[in-house]
């Protein structure tokens, strides 16, 4: 309902408006030729103030703007490449100081496996000496062994005998000839 009453004022309007056009002739005012001169005025007037406005106000705001964005700018730029440059040459120390850790760590490796060589070298020396020890010990308990049991074999040899005699022969003999007798077999 509401709706329908602006379009009837509406339509109202413009019917008033088109009738009054008509009556007065027709032209629309700004197209009337006896108000040009006060339109070329305002014109003028507007477009003089719109002009100061712009070339005194606006513009210099706006290059200050610029200028400002041009010097932050450039020195945004100064400081990235002075970022830059220290990054650069951080990295080259950091490479230098990998290179000269690389090193040390060769040296120290290397010191390390020629103390290690050492060390075995040593014990294996020490070992060594101690076998050498013990096989010389072990070949004077063989000696004394082999010594022992040469004293025990004349011993055994002579009661063999002595045995293998009386057994065969019959009576007893003097143990003194029987040492005698082995010992003489032993040599010969």
């Amino acid at each position: 309902m509401f709706v329908t009453a602006a379009i009837a004022a509406t339509e109202a309007v413009g019917e008033v408006a088109h009738d009054a056009a008509h009556e007065g002739g027709g032209v629309f005012p700004p197209f009337d030729p006896s108000h040009f001169a006060s339109q070329l005025f305002w014109l003028a007037l507007s477009f003089g103030a719109f002009y100061f406005f712009i070339s005194r106000v606006a513009l210099p705001r706006i290059g200050e703007v610029l200028e400002t964005r041009a010097a932050r700018i450039a020195k945004d730029l100064d400081e990235a490449n002075a970022m830059k440059a220290e990054a650069d040459a951080a990295l080259a120390a950091y490479e230098q100081s990998l290179a000269q850790a690389r090193t040390n760590a060769n040296d120290i490796g290397g010191k390390a496996r020629d103390a290690a060589k050492a060390d075995a070298e040593k014990t294996r020396t020490k070992i060594e000496a101690d076998l050498g020890k013990q096989m010389q010990d072990a070949e004077a308990r063989i000696g004394d062994i082999k010594t022992k049991a040469m004293g025990n074999l004349n011993a055994i040899a002579e009661e063999t005998a002595g045995a293998i005699v009386s057994q065969l022969l019959g009576g007893k003999f003097d143990k003194a000839e029987i040492a005698a007798a082995v010992k003489s077999a032993r040599a010969g």
